[in-house]
């Protein structure tokens, strides 16, 4: 992958009123948009899968490094060694000041894109587990990795309007799950400077270009993926009474799993339980041993993921000894810890603090607050449980005739993941750059 020259703007500018400051970013975002716009669509092109990053890594590290940023690549460290974390750490210190850490993610996912756009994705490739499998930016991270190059720039040509330690990282392996983990396990917060606040931006599938939504507090659940294995006594479909059926054992378990929600757990702690894959069996008339299921649960608290995992292994050990099967064959709960994420907590008092920052930029009108989702992923991690305040925005992607017409017929608009996902790029862009940067200065102002 080629880089693209960059053309580094540098003012010489004076404390100015807001007024002042917004026309300055808005003259940047006017001069950078094209190129930004440009560099989008070439990321879109070049999805490169969870730990499979390498080019897309190098391109935002010389981009980084074009700007005067101290750059360290191939940050991260993950718990099976075949793979390589290609994180991106990049450093600028300008002054004594807070520090603050910006993340971008940069992976892509198996989908085959399925948009028509002219820059669609026709990439193919190995997974992990070497199959042939399309790959496409289903979920916007090329948007992020080019928000955080255009805040770079304009960072850089606002210098003298901030003071601190900026650190830009490029997290890969999000979808996934363990890359926040994996740079962390790497020295994040040691080998470099440990932030005072963390900030990041997702896009969004339902809201309109030109819109910043946030939430404040519990914005994103954790994710726990479960096996749960049902063993019984396997035998002769002909013969079942010479036999502890785990096929019948798991579904009566499925249907008893439901009522960890709906009885066991108070309804002002938002939690779900999903049953994702049931797998078991080889032929008609065989009773297998066993039967696995896997599962992922959903929660914003920690102690309410400990009481369903308790809860699924008692439900699954009693359904199991109600129909006989001996205490040797017990069902067995296995929690996959590479495949987990903490929830997200978007600090409040930072997250109001930075929505007035983004309104006094972008128009009050169009940054608004969100219910939280019980979705996940890893940003949440790089907050050390709650230590360092973070926060998560969403910035809206969609043609806003879009978002109209699918509130207006009811009809759901592709969501983030889909083969049909197609970001507006323009308005996306400049409103995210204007956005990001707008909460960096308040940050880090004189």
């Amino acid at each position: 992958m080629k880089n693209k020259p960059l053309l580094v703007f540098v003012f010489s500018l004076i404390v100015v009123t807001p007024a002042l400051a917004q026309q300055s970013l808005d003259a940047l975002v006017d001069r950078e948009i094209a190129q930004l716009v440009s560099t989008y669509k070439m990321l879109h092109a070049a999805p490169e899968l969870s730990h499979h990053e390498e080019k897309t890594s190098a391109f935002l590290a010389a981009q980084l490094r074009a700007l005067g940023f101290t750059v360290t690549e191939r940050v991260g460290k993950y718990e099976r060694p075949e793979f390589t974390a290609y994180g991106v750490v990049a450093v600028m210190k300008n002054g004594d000041g807070p520090t603050v850490l910006v993340r971008t993610d940069l992976d892509a996912l198996p989908v085959g894109e399925k948009t028509g756009l002219p820059y669609a994705s026709t990439v193919k490739t190995r997974n992990d587990a070497g199959q042939e499998v399309s790959v496409m930016h289903a979920c916007g991270h090329d948007v992020h990795i080019t928000n955080l190059i255009g805040t770079a720039r304009m960072l850089v040509a606002l210098k003298d309007q901030w003071r601190g330690t900026l650190i830009l990282i490029g997290q890969p392996a999000e979808e996934t799950v363990d890359g926040a983990k994996a740079m962390l396990a790497d020295g994040l917060y040691t080998r470099f400077p440990k932030p005072d606040f963390a900030f990041a931006m997702h896009d969004s599938a339902d809201v309109e270009a030109g819109k910043i939504t946030f939430c404040p507090g519990y914005a994103m659940a954790s994710s726990t993926s479960v096996d749960l294995t049902i063993r019984g006594l396997g035998g002769h479909g002909s013969k079942p009474e010479s036999t502890k059926d785990p096929v019948v054992i798991a579904s009566q378990t499925i249907l008893a799993l439901q009522t960890i929600v709906s009885r066991e757990n108070s309804p002002l702690d938002p939690a779900v339980v999903t049953i994702g894959s049931i797998h078991g069996g080889t032929k008609r008339n065989i009773i297998p041993d066993e039967v696995v299921l896997q599962l992922t649960i959903r929660t914003y608290k920690e102690e309410v993921r400990q009481r369903i995992l308790a809860s699924i292994e008692r439900i699954a050990k009693g359904v199991a000894f109600a129909a006989g099967v001996p205490e040797d064959r017990a069902p067995i709960l296995k929690v996959i810890e590479s495949e987990n994420a903490p929830s997200l907590y978007s600090d409040p008092q930072l997250t109001e603090r930075l929505a007035n920052a983004m309104g006094r930029q972008i128009g009050a009108a169009n940054v608004v607050k969100t219910p939280p989702l019980m979705a996940s992923e890893d940003f949440g991690r790089l907050s050390l449980d709650h230590q360092i305040p973070a926060v998560m925005m969403w910035l809206g992607a969609i043609e806003p005739s879009r978002v109209e017409a699918s509130r207006t017929s009811g009809k759901p608009l592709p969501s983030l993941h889909s083969s049909l996902f197609a970001p507006l790029p323009e308005p996306t862009l400049r409103t995210g750059v204007k956005a990001m940067t707008a909460a960096v200065l308040e940050l880090m102002k004189k």
